[in-house]
């Protein structure tokens, strides 16, 4: 048994993304005495988790050794399908439902084309993504879809609280326990670390690779589906620009939760705390009145910074 003690620099690497997170909170509460209010965490929750779900969806991906850069696209495309299925008269639970499936089916379209078709991810995704957001210039005629009423369904999903907690941070939550469940006590998570790790290897000693990365690509396209649907409720409308850019937040929160790019090693804790930081991030610097111009400049540092950090590990 090893008990070598683990260096200042073994704690930072393996701490370094919760550190980073303090640091950040307490840092931007002295600045700004607004940030550190109760409205406002609860606020930071709200908006976090859109992102959050999209970034557990992007864990799974990358855990395999793949990307997903259609999910800000599948998260358009469905948002848009279920908005026109609302204004048709169909229910809203139903139009919903429809959206999930369908963003399940999206996202297996990509796997396919990676897993039968042999496609690089990086180039699946690219097409998927530019082919699911003309789709959507094309249905909605590149005009908000509006007009779908007050349905308390709808409303919830993205309004709604719970003893004064937003639903969607509750939602957000019960995805992550979920998923940290099926990652690290489920062979199915194992075999999604396998499959990233040595895909030949655990290929030889029965896991089922194709299978495997269909399910992680589906799982991407439910859970963009679902963050759309909490945009819906928010804006009460579909627009068709809406998620672009999103993929850059989700890779972000992935890379800064410690997740390697290469696959098969990285914890949806640390996405959790990648998306924490995320959102602080934004929160903080929109508070402190940081033109948006410079909120892109620090996420692609902070990319920069942590595939890079990954690198040395």
């Amino acid at each position: 048994m090893d008990n070598k003690k683990k260096s200042v620099g073994d704690i930072i690497q393996e701490y370094g993304a919760f550190l980073a997170l303090i640091i950040l909170v307490v840092g931007i509460s002295i600045v700004s005495p607004e940030f550190r209010t109760g409205n406002n965490f609860l606020s930071l929750l709200r908006q976090s988790s859109i992102n959050g779900l999209i970034a557990f969806g992007m864990t799974g991906v990358i855990l395999t050794g793949g990307i997903d850069l259609s999910v800000g696209s599948v998260l358009a495309l469905t948002t848009a399908l279920c908005a026109g299925l609302i204004t048709a008269g169909i229910p809203a639970g139903i139009a919903m439902l429809a959206a999930l499936i369908l963003g399940a089916v999206f996202g297996l379209v990509s796997g396919f084309m990676v897993t039968k078709g042999r496609l690089q991810p990086f180039i699946a995704t690219l097409i998927t993504m530019t082919v699911y957001r003309g789709v959507t210039m094309i249905y909605t005629d590149g005009k908000p879809i509006s007009g779908l009423g007050d349905i308390f369904i709808l409303k919830f999903i993205g309004k709604g609280t719970i003893f004064g907690i937003p639903f969607p941070a509750i939602l957000f939550l019960v995805i992550f326990g979920v998923l940290y469940f099926v990652f690290n006590k489920t062979t199915l998570g194992r075999r999604i670390y396998a499959t990233g790790s040595n895909s030949k290897c655990a290929q030889l000693v029965g896991v089922n690779i194709d299978r495997t990365k269909l399910f992680v690509y589906g799982l991407s396209g439910v859970l963009s589906a679902l963050a759309g649907l909490i945009l819906l409720s928010r804006l009460n409308s579909a627009q068709p620009t809406l998620g672009s850019g999103y993929e850059l937040d989700a890779i972000a929160a992935v890379a800064l939760g410690g997740t390697s790019m290469n696959g098969g090693r990285g914890k949806i804790t640390g996405t959790l705390i990648g998306v924490l930081i995320i959102a602080v991030l934004n929160n903080g610097l929109n508070i402190l009145g940081v033109s948006s111009y410079y909120q892109d400049v620090v996420k692609g540092i902070v990319i920069l910074v942590a595939v890079l950090s990954d690198r040395k590990r």
